[in-house]
Protein backbone atom coordinates (compact mmCIF):
# COMPACT_ATOMS: atom_id res chain seq x y z
CA UNK A 1 0.00 0.00 0.00
CA UNK A 2 1.38 3.14 -1.19
CA UNK A 3 2.08 5.92 1.83
CA UNK A 4 0.84 9.26 1.27
CA UNK A 5 2.73 11.97 1.55
CA UNK A 6 1.18 15.75 2.89
CA UNK A 7 3.79 18.85 2.01
CA UNK A 8 1.53 20.55 4.74
CA UNK A 9 0.20 19.44 8.26
CA UNK A 10 -2.72 21.66 8.37
CA UNK A 11 -5.10 23.32 6.32
CA UNK A 12 -4.13 26.43 7.57
CA UNK A 13 -0.49 25.94 7.42
CA UNK A 14 -1.47 24.98 3.20
CA UNK A 15 -3.45 28.18 2.83
CA UNK A 16 -0.33 30.37 4.09
CA UNK A 17 2.08 28.80 2.00
CA UNK A 18 -0.36 29.39 -1.31
CA UNK A 19 -0.86 32.47 -0.30
CA UNK A 20 3.11 32.97 -0.18
CA UNK A 21 3.18 31.30 -4.00
CA UNK A 22 0.61 34.08 -5.16
CA UNK A 23 2.54 37.22 -3.56
CA UNK A 24 6.08 35.67 -4.69
CA UNK A 25 4.90 35.40 -8.21
CA UNK A 26 6.78 37.25 -10.93
CA UNK A 27 3.14 37.89 -12.97
CA UNK A 28 0.24 39.97 -11.46
CA UNK A 29 -2.67 37.45 -10.33
CA UNK A 30 -5.79 38.36 -9.83
CA UNK A 31 -9.06 36.10 -8.57
CA UNK A 32 -12.43 36.64 -8.38
CA UNK A 33 -15.42 34.75 -7.26
CA UNK A 34 -17.81 32.88 -9.63
CA UNK A 35 -19.84 35.97 -9.65
CA UNK A 36 -16.73 38.44 -10.59
CA UNK A 37 -16.25 39.48 -7.02
CA UNK A 38 -12.33 40.21 -6.39
CA UNK A 39 -10.93 38.46 -3.40
CA UNK A 40 -7.15 38.51 -4.21
CA UNK A 41 -4.20 40.27 -6.14
CA UNK A 42 -1.28 39.70 -5.33
CA UNK A 43 1.73 42.58 -4.64
CA UNK A 44 3.07 42.32 -8.55
CA UNK A 45 -0.71 43.09 -9.72
CA UNK A 46 -0.46 46.79 -7.28
CA UNK A 47 3.49 47.11 -9.05
CA UNK A 48 2.47 46.03 -12.54
CA UNK A 49 -1.16 47.82 -12.75
CA UNK A 50 -0.68 50.92 -10.24
CA UNK A 51 -3.99 49.64 -8.77
CA UNK A 52 -3.76 49.25 -4.81
CA UNK A 53 -5.85 46.64 -2.33
CA UNK A 54 -8.08 48.82 -0.64
CA UNK A 55 -9.58 50.31 -4.78
CA UNK A 56 -10.29 46.73 -5.90
CA UNK A 57 -10.75 44.23 -2.55
CA UNK A 58 -14.54 42.71 -2.93
CA UNK A 59 -15.53 45.02 -5.15
CA UNK A 60 -17.14 43.41 -8.64
CA UNK A 61 -15.33 43.90 -11.79
CA UNK A 62 -18.16 45.24 -13.45
CA UNK A 63 -18.48 48.09 -11.12
CA UNK A 64 -14.69 48.23 -11.32
CA UNK A 65 -15.17 48.92 -15.39
CA UNK A 66 -17.78 51.06 -15.18
CA UNK A 67 -15.95 53.42 -13.21
CA UNK A 68 -13.17 53.51 -15.58
CA UNK A 69 -10.82 51.97 -12.58
CA UNK A 70 -10.33 48.65 -14.97
CA UNK A 71 -10.15 49.49 -18.67
CA UNK A 72 -11.13 46.59 -19.90
CA UNK A 73 -11.85 43.22 -17.87
CA UNK A 74 -10.86 39.48 -18.80
CA UNK A 75 -12.91 38.03 -15.93
CA UNK A 76 -15.94 39.43 -17.14
CA UNK A 77 -15.87 38.06 -20.75
CA UNK A 78 -14.91 34.62 -18.59
CA UNK A 79 -17.72 34.74 -17.14
CA UNK A 80 -20.09 35.54 -20.27
CA UNK A 81 -18.31 32.65 -22.50
CA UNK A 82 -16.94 30.33 -19.40
CA UNK A 83 -13.76 29.92 -21.53
CA UNK A 84 -10.66 31.49 -21.42
CA UNK A 85 -9.01 34.50 -23.01
CA UNK A 86 -6.25 36.47 -23.25
CA UNK A 87 -5.72 40.34 -24.19
CA UNK A 88 -3.46 43.02 -24.16
CA UNK A 89 -4.06 46.21 -21.71
CA UNK A 90 -1.96 49.17 -20.86
CA UNK A 91 -1.92 50.70 -17.51
CA UNK A 92 -1.12 54.28 -16.27
CA UNK A 93 1.94 52.87 -15.23
CA UNK A 94 2.22 53.29 -18.39
CA UNK A 95 3.16 49.55 -18.62
CA UNK A 96 1.46 47.55 -21.23
CA UNK A 97 0.78 43.35 -20.46
CA UNK A 98 -0.90 40.07 -21.23
CA UNK A 99 -3.73 39.34 -19.25
CA UNK A 100 -4.89 35.76 -19.32
CA UNK A 101 -8.20 34.85 -17.24
CA UNK A 102 -9.33 31.16 -16.88
CA UNK A 103 -12.57 29.79 -15.45
CA UNK A 104 -12.43 27.59 -12.35
CA UNK A 105 -15.14 25.31 -12.10
CA UNK A 106 -16.01 22.62 -9.22
CA UNK A 107 -16.79 19.32 -9.90
CA UNK A 108 -20.58 19.65 -10.69
CA UNK A 109 -19.40 22.15 -13.36
CA UNK A 110 -19.95 25.29 -11.79
CA UNK A 111 -18.14 28.17 -12.27
CA UNK A 112 -16.47 28.87 -8.66
CA UNK A 113 -13.38 31.15 -9.73
CA UNK A 114 -11.67 33.18 -11.73
CA UNK A 115 -7.98 33.40 -12.03
CA UNK A 116 -6.38 36.12 -13.98
CA UNK A 117 -2.75 36.14 -15.17
CA UNK A 118 -1.22 39.95 -15.46
CA UNK A 119 2.44 39.22 -17.28
CA UNK A 120 4.51 42.55 -17.80
CA UNK A 121 5.54 43.01 -21.47
CA UNK A 122 6.71 46.22 -21.05
CA UNK A 123 10.04 45.06 -21.61
CA UNK A 124 9.15 43.08 -24.56
CA UNK A 125 6.87 45.99 -25.77
CA UNK A 126 10.39 48.14 -25.52
CA UNK A 127 12.55 45.72 -27.37
CA UNK A 128 9.97 45.35 -30.14
CA UNK A 129 9.94 49.29 -30.43
CA UNK A 130 13.41 50.11 -30.63
CA UNK A 131 13.90 47.50 -32.89
CA UNK A 132 11.32 48.69 -35.31
CA UNK A 133 12.85 52.64 -34.71
CA UNK A 134 16.17 50.59 -35.36
CA UNK A 135 14.90 49.27 -38.51
CA UNK A 136 13.56 52.54 -39.50
CA UNK A 137 16.62 54.77 -39.14
CA UNK A 138 18.50 51.89 -40.80
CA UNK A 139 16.32 52.61 -44.03
CA UNK A 140 16.70 55.74 -43.65
CA UNK A 141 19.99 55.87 -43.37
CA UNK A 142 20.60 53.69 -46.52
CA UNK A 143 18.21 55.78 -48.45
CA UNK A 144 20.06 58.73 -46.95
CA UNK A 145 23.54 57.39 -48.60
CA UNK A 146 21.59 57.18 -51.85
CA UNK A 147 21.28 60.64 -51.74
CA UNK A 148 22.97 62.44 -49.76
CA UNK A 149 25.77 65.16 -50.88
CA UNK A 150 29.21 65.51 -49.28
CA UNK A 151 29.12 69.20 -47.95
CA UNK A 152 31.94 71.53 -49.54
CA UNK A 153 34.28 73.51 -47.48
CA UNK A 154 35.28 76.92 -48.79
CA UNK A 155 38.06 75.55 -50.67
CA UNK A 156 35.00 73.89 -53.64
CA UNK A 157 33.51 77.76 -53.85
CA UNK A 158 36.51 79.74 -56.13
CA UNK A 159 34.93 82.72 -56.15
CA UNK A 160 36.93 85.97 -57.33
CA UNK A 161 35.37 88.23 -59.77
CA UNK A 162 32.88 90.56 -58.77
CA UNK A 163 29.96 89.27 -60.38
CA UNK A 164 29.98 85.89 -58.85
CA UNK A 165 30.96 87.76 -55.90
CA UNK A 166 27.54 89.55 -55.28
CA UNK A 167 25.68 86.12 -55.77
CA UNK A 168 28.38 84.69 -52.60
CA UNK A 169 27.17 87.68 -50.72
CA UNK A 170 23.19 87.22 -51.06
CA UNK A 171 24.14 83.46 -49.94
CA UNK A 172 25.63 84.23 -47.25
CA UNK A 173 22.98 86.27 -45.82
CA UNK A 174 20.53 83.81 -46.48
CA UNK A 175 22.40 80.95 -45.21
CA UNK A 176 21.59 81.45 -41.80
CA UNK A 177 17.87 81.93 -42.08
CA UNK A 178 14.98 78.94 -42.81
CA UNK A 179 14.19 81.00 -45.96
CA UNK A 180 13.50 78.90 -49.42
CA UNK A 181 15.76 80.21 -51.92
CA UNK A 182 16.38 79.32 -55.59
CA UNK A 183 19.17 79.52 -57.24
CA UNK A 184 18.76 80.59 -60.79
CA UNK A 185 21.42 80.23 -63.97
CA UNK A 186 22.71 78.03 -66.71
CA UNK A 187 23.58 74.95 -66.51
CA UNK A 188 26.58 74.37 -64.79
CA UNK A 189 27.10 77.21 -63.72
CA UNK A 190 27.75 75.41 -60.15
CA UNK A 191 23.82 75.93 -58.56
CA UNK A 192 24.29 72.57 -56.64
CA UNK A 193 28.03 74.06 -54.95
CA UNK A 194 26.10 76.83 -53.99
CA UNK A 195 23.08 75.21 -52.88
CA UNK A 196 25.85 73.09 -50.24
CA UNK A 197 27.11 76.34 -49.42
CA UNK A 198 23.62 77.32 -48.11
CA UNK A 199 23.15 74.27 -46.42
CA UNK A 200 26.69 74.27 -44.76
CA UNK A 201 26.35 78.11 -42.96
CA UNK A 202 22.89 77.29 -42.08
CA UNK A 203 21.23 76.33 -38.95
CA UNK A 204 20.98 72.91 -39.68
CA UNK A 205 24.28 71.81 -41.51
CA UNK A 206 24.40 69.42 -38.78
CA UNK A 207 21.30 67.38 -40.35
CA UNK A 208 20.80 65.74 -43.76
CA UNK A 209 21.20 67.63 -46.73
CA UNK A 210 19.24 65.86 -49.41
CA UNK A 211 18.95 66.33 -53.43
CA UNK A 212 16.71 65.25 -55.85
CA UNK A 213 16.83 65.72 -59.37
CA UNK A 214 13.25 66.48 -60.55
CA UNK A 215 14.19 66.05 -64.02
CA UNK A 216 15.30 62.59 -63.77
CA UNK A 217 12.50 60.91 -61.72
CA UNK A 218 10.01 59.24 -64.21
CA UNK A 219 6.34 61.32 -63.90
CA UNK A 220 4.94 58.27 -62.27
CA UNK A 221 7.25 57.92 -59.48
CA UNK A 222 7.81 61.60 -58.64
CA UNK A 223 5.21 61.60 -55.75
CA UNK A 224 6.10 58.31 -54.10
CA UNK A 225 9.89 59.37 -54.73
CA UNK A 226 8.96 62.75 -52.64
CA UNK A 227 6.32 61.81 -50.13
CA UNK A 228 7.05 58.01 -49.52
CA UNK A 229 3.85 55.84 -49.79
CA UNK A 230 2.10 53.21 -47.73
CA UNK A 231 2.95 48.83 -47.59
CA UNK A 232 0.08 47.72 -50.40
CA UNK A 233 -0.17 51.34 -51.86
CA UNK A 234 0.31 49.93 -55.19
CA UNK A 235 1.21 46.84 -57.27
CA UNK A 236 5.64 46.13 -57.01
CA UNK A 237 5.39 48.39 -53.81
CA UNK A 238 7.98 47.45 -50.54
CA UNK A 239 5.78 45.26 -48.47
CA UNK A 240 6.71 47.69 -45.48
CA UNK A 241 6.12 50.82 -47.90
CA UNK A 242 8.73 53.38 -48.03
CA UNK A 243 10.00 56.59 -46.88
CA UNK A 244 9.83 59.89 -48.90
CA UNK A 245 12.82 62.48 -49.62
CA UNK A 246 11.07 64.99 -47.11
CA UNK A 247 11.23 62.79 -44.08
CA UNK A 248 14.18 62.05 -44.96
CA UNK A 249 15.38 65.40 -45.02
CA UNK A 250 13.39 66.15 -41.73
CA UNK A 251 15.27 68.89 -39.58
CA UNK A 252 17.36 69.12 -42.64
CA UNK A 253 17.68 70.68 -46.32
CA UNK A 254 16.09 69.50 -49.63
CA UNK A 255 17.46 70.77 -52.89
CA UNK A 256 15.21 70.44 -55.38
CA UNK A 257 17.73 70.27 -58.32
CA UNK A 258 15.54 71.19 -61.93
CA UNK A 259 12.49 72.29 -60.04
CA UNK A 260 11.28 73.64 -63.34
CA UNK A 261 10.62 70.06 -64.62
CA UNK A 262 7.99 68.94 -62.17
CA UNK A 263 4.54 68.44 -63.99
CA UNK A 264 1.34 70.20 -63.31
CA UNK A 265 -0.05 67.99 -60.95
CA UNK A 266 3.14 67.39 -59.12
CA UNK A 267 3.21 71.09 -58.66
CA UNK A 268 -0.19 71.24 -56.43
CA UNK A 269 1.03 68.54 -54.30
CA UNK A 270 4.39 70.53 -53.45
CA UNK A 271 2.58 73.72 -53.37
CA UNK A 272 0.13 71.99 -50.30
CA UNK A 273 3.55 70.35 -48.38
CA UNK A 274 5.35 73.55 -48.51
CA UNK A 275 2.49 75.56 -47.26
CA UNK A 276 1.04 73.09 -45.04
CA UNK A 277 4.66 71.73 -43.97
CA UNK A 278 2.90 68.26 -44.10
CA UNK A 279 3.19 65.76 -46.48
CA UNK A 280 0.72 62.32 -47.13
CA UNK A 281 2.22 59.22 -48.26
CA UNK A 282 0.91 57.78 -51.55
CA UNK A 283 -1.75 55.38 -50.39
CA UNK A 284 -1.80 57.06 -47.01
CA UNK A 285 -4.36 59.17 -44.97
CA UNK A 286 -2.61 60.57 -42.11
CA UNK A 287 -0.73 63.88 -42.78
CA UNK A 288 3.35 64.05 -41.20
CA UNK A 289 3.99 67.16 -40.13
CA UNK A 290 7.78 68.03 -41.79
CA UNK A 291 10.36 70.67 -40.86
CA UNK A 292 12.58 70.92 -44.01
CA UNK A 293 14.31 74.04 -45.76
CA UNK A 294 13.88 74.17 -48.99
CA UNK A 295 16.27 75.06 -51.32
CA UNK A 296 15.14 74.94 -55.43
CA UNK A 297 17.19 75.10 -58.27
CA UNK A 298 16.16 75.91 -62.48
CA UNK A 299 18.13 76.81 -65.61
CA UNK A 300 14.71 77.97 -67.11
CA UNK A 301 12.57 80.64 -67.13
CA UNK A 302 10.07 80.28 -64.52
CA UNK A 303 8.43 83.64 -65.13
CA UNK A 304 7.59 82.51 -68.77
CA UNK A 305 6.60 79.35 -67.90
CA UNK A 306 4.19 81.15 -65.37
CA UNK A 307 3.08 83.40 -68.55
CA UNK A 308 2.37 79.63 -70.68
CA UNK A 309 0.85 77.82 -67.89
CA UNK A 310 3.32 75.56 -67.46
CA UNK A 311 4.43 76.23 -63.97
CA UNK A 312 1.65 77.27 -61.08
CA UNK A 313 1.87 81.34 -60.63
CA UNK A 314 1.48 80.60 -56.91
CA UNK A 315 4.34 78.05 -56.42
CA UNK A 316 6.89 80.28 -57.97
CA UNK A 317 6.26 82.72 -55.71
CA UNK A 318 6.27 80.58 -52.96
CA UNK A 319 10.06 79.10 -53.97
CA UNK A 320 11.37 82.35 -55.29
CA UNK A 321 11.45 84.23 -52.13
CA UNK A 322 14.87 84.13 -52.07
CA UNK A 323 16.11 84.19 -55.99
CA UNK A 324 20.15 84.03 -56.44
CA UNK A 325 21.03 84.49 -60.13
CA UNK A 326 24.43 82.42 -60.64
CA UNK A 327 26.06 84.06 -63.38
CA UNK A 328 27.84 82.05 -66.41
CA UNK A 329 31.60 81.50 -66.69
CA UNK A 330 31.53 83.83 -69.57
CA UNK A 331 30.51 86.77 -67.14
CA UNK A 332 33.30 86.23 -64.56
CA UNK A 333 36.66 85.47 -66.17
CA UNK A 334 38.23 86.47 -63.20
CA UNK A 335 37.38 83.13 -62.16
CA UNK A 336 38.80 80.89 -65.10
CA UNK A 337 42.41 80.29 -64.08
CA UNK A 338 41.90 79.82 -60.15
CA UNK A 339 38.62 77.80 -61.19
CA UNK A 340 41.20 75.50 -63.51
CA UNK A 341 44.14 75.19 -61.23
CA UNK A 342 41.91 74.51 -58.31
CA UNK A 343 40.42 71.37 -60.50
CA UNK A 344 43.77 70.23 -61.67
CA UNK A 345 45.45 70.94 -58.05
CA UNK A 346 42.95 68.19 -57.16
CA UNK A 347 43.85 65.62 -59.85
CA UNK A 348 47.06 65.96 -58.94
CA UNK A 349 46.73 65.24 -55.49
CA UNK A 350 44.39 62.38 -56.33
CA UNK A 351 47.00 60.86 -58.38
CA UNK A 352 50.24 62.13 -57.31
CA UNK A 353 50.99 64.27 -60.30
CA UNK A 354 53.05 67.39 -60.70
CA UNK A 355 50.99 68.83 -63.85
CA UNK A 356 50.78 71.92 -64.65
CA UNK A 357 49.38 74.64 -67.54
CA UNK A 358 51.46 75.85 -70.04
CA UNK A 359 51.21 79.96 -70.42
CA UNK A 360 49.40 79.84 -73.86
CA UNK A 361 46.88 76.88 -71.92
CA UNK A 362 45.85 79.44 -69.87
CA UNK A 363 45.53 81.88 -72.35
CA UNK A 364 43.48 79.69 -74.26
CA UNK A 365 41.25 78.72 -71.24
CA UNK A 366 40.58 82.17 -71.18
CA UNK A 367 39.68 82.96 -74.84
CA UNK A 368 36.98 80.34 -74.78
CA UNK A 369 33.30 81.33 -74.46
CA UNK A 370 32.58 78.13 -71.44
CA UNK A 371 28.81 77.42 -73.11
CA UNK A 372 28.72 74.43 -70.68
CA UNK A 373 30.23 76.69 -67.88
CA UNK A 374 31.96 75.42 -65.32
CA UNK A 375 30.78 71.87 -65.26
CA UNK A 376 32.72 71.84 -69.12
CA UNK A 377 35.95 73.40 -67.64
CA UNK A 378 36.04 70.40 -64.92
CA UNK A 379 35.81 67.75 -67.67
CA UNK A 380 38.23 69.39 -69.85
CA UNK A 381 40.81 69.70 -67.35
CA UNK A 382 40.40 66.41 -66.26
CA UNK A 383 40.38 64.85 -69.41
CA UNK A 384 43.71 67.07 -70.48
CA UNK A 385 45.46 65.53 -66.89
CA UNK A 386 44.58 62.28 -68.63
CA UNK A 387 45.94 62.69 -72.48
CA UNK A 388 48.78 64.74 -71.93
CA UNK A 389 52.09 62.79 -72.13
CA UNK A 390 53.84 64.71 -69.72
CA UNK A 391 53.95 67.53 -67.11
CA UNK A 392 53.00 70.19 -68.93
CA UNK A 393 49.38 70.74 -70.21
CA UNK A 394 49.76 72.25 -73.83
CA UNK A 395 47.09 73.16 -75.85
CA UNK A 396 46.64 70.75 -78.13
CA UNK A 397 45.78 68.43 -74.89
CA UNK A 398 42.94 70.43 -74.13
CA UNK A 399 40.48 69.85 -77.02
CA UNK A 400 38.59 73.11 -77.17
CA UNK A 401 37.75 75.93 -80.01
CA UNK A 402 39.53 79.05 -79.48
CA UNK A 403 36.62 82.53 -80.45
CA UNK A 404 38.34 82.73 -83.78
CA UNK A 405 37.41 79.04 -84.49
CA UNK A 406 39.14 75.33 -84.43
CA UNK A 407 42.23 75.28 -82.31
CA UNK A 408 44.49 75.09 -84.59
CA UNK A 409 47.31 73.44 -82.21
CA UNK A 410 44.98 70.59 -81.70
CA UNK A 411 46.35 67.32 -84.25
CA UNK A 412 43.50 64.64 -84.05
CA UNK A 413 40.82 63.29 -86.25
CA UNK A 414 38.19 65.57 -87.09
CA UNK A 415 34.96 64.77 -88.47
CA UNK A 416 31.97 66.96 -90.00
CA UNK A 417 28.16 66.87 -88.45
CA UNK A 418 25.26 68.60 -89.43
CA UNK A 419 22.78 70.53 -86.79
CA UNK A 420 18.80 70.94 -87.71
CA UNK A 421 19.97 73.28 -89.84
CA UNK A 422 22.27 71.47 -92.13
CA UNK A 423 24.88 73.82 -91.09
CA UNK A 424 28.40 72.16 -90.42
CA UNK A 425 29.97 71.53 -87.04
CA UNK A 426 33.68 70.34 -86.12
CA UNK A 427 34.01 68.18 -83.55
CA UNK A 428 37.65 67.25 -82.74
CA UNK A 429 38.24 63.90 -81.11
CA UNK A 430 40.90 61.89 -79.75
CA UNK A 431 44.46 61.35 -81.87
CA UNK A 432 44.15 59.17 -84.56
CA UNK A 433 46.23 56.58 -82.35
CA UNK A 434 43.05 56.48 -79.76
CA UNK A 435 40.94 53.16 -80.43
CA UNK A 436 37.36 52.99 -81.69
CA UNK A 437 35.39 52.72 -78.30
CA UNK A 438 37.06 56.14 -77.15
CA UNK A 439 35.86 58.19 -80.17
CA UNK A 440 32.32 56.73 -80.10
CA UNK A 441 31.81 57.63 -76.55
CA UNK A 442 32.80 60.97 -77.03
CA UNK A 443 30.98 61.62 -80.07
CA UNK A 444 27.91 60.40 -77.77
CA UNK A 445 29.26 62.80 -75.29
CA UNK A 446 29.07 65.40 -77.51
CA UNK A 447 25.75 64.93 -78.57
CA UNK A 448 24.19 64.32 -75.07
CA UNK A 449 25.94 67.71 -73.52
CA UNK A 450 24.67 69.46 -77.07
CA UNK A 451 21.36 68.68 -76.35
CA UNK A 452 21.27 69.46 -72.63
CA UNK A 453 22.79 72.80 -73.60
CA UNK A 454 20.21 73.77 -76.44
CA UNK A 455 17.25 72.51 -74.63
CA UNK A 456 17.96 73.21 -71.16
CA UNK A 457 16.41 70.75 -69.23
CA UNK A 458 16.81 66.10 -68.93
CA UNK A 459 13.78 65.56 -70.35
CA UNK A 460 13.22 67.45 -73.84
CA UNK A 461 16.92 66.67 -74.00
CA UNK A 462 16.67 63.33 -73.47
CA UNK A 463 13.44 63.27 -75.49
CA UNK A 464 15.52 64.77 -78.81
CA UNK A 465 18.01 61.60 -78.24
CA UNK A 466 15.26 59.27 -77.96
CA UNK A 467 16.58 58.41 -74.61
CA UNK A 468 14.89 58.16 -71.50
CA UNK A 469 15.70 61.36 -68.73
CA UNK A 470 17.05 58.49 -66.24
CA UNK A 471 19.14 56.78 -68.95
CA UNK A 472 20.37 60.50 -69.83
CA UNK A 473 20.86 61.31 -66.53
CA UNK A 474 23.27 57.70 -66.27
CA UNK A 475 25.22 58.68 -69.27
CA UNK A 476 25.88 62.08 -68.40
CA UNK A 477 27.22 60.95 -64.85
CA UNK A 478 29.07 58.48 -66.01
CA UNK A 479 31.30 60.58 -68.82
CA UNK A 480 31.37 63.13 -66.04
CA UNK A 481 33.21 60.58 -63.80
CA UNK A 482 35.03 58.91 -66.51
CA UNK A 483 36.37 61.64 -68.28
Amino acid sequence: MTKKISMFSTVSEAAERLNEIIEHSFDGIYITDGKANTIKINHAYEEITGLKKEEVMGKNMDDLVHNKIISRSGSLIVLKTKKPVTLQQHFKTGKQALITSSPIFDKSGKLVMIVTNVRDLTEIYNLKQEVLEKTEAMERLRLELNHIQECPGEEDLIITDDVALAALLLAKRVAPMDTTVMLLGETGVGKEVMAKYVFHHSLRSNSSFIKVNCGAIPENLIESELFGYEKGAFTGANKTGKIGLFELANNGTLFLDEVGELPKEMQVKLLRALQEQEIIRVGGVTPIKINTRIIAATNRNLEEMVQQKLFREDLYYRLTVFPIYIPPLRTRPKDITPLAESFLKKLNRKYNFKKYFSNVSITLLNEYDWPGNIRELKNIVERAVIISSGDEIKPEDLHIRQKTGLNTETIGTIITVRDEENTPEHISIFPESGDLKIMLENIEHHYLEQAYEKYGNVRDAAKSLGLTPSTFVRKRQRFIKNS
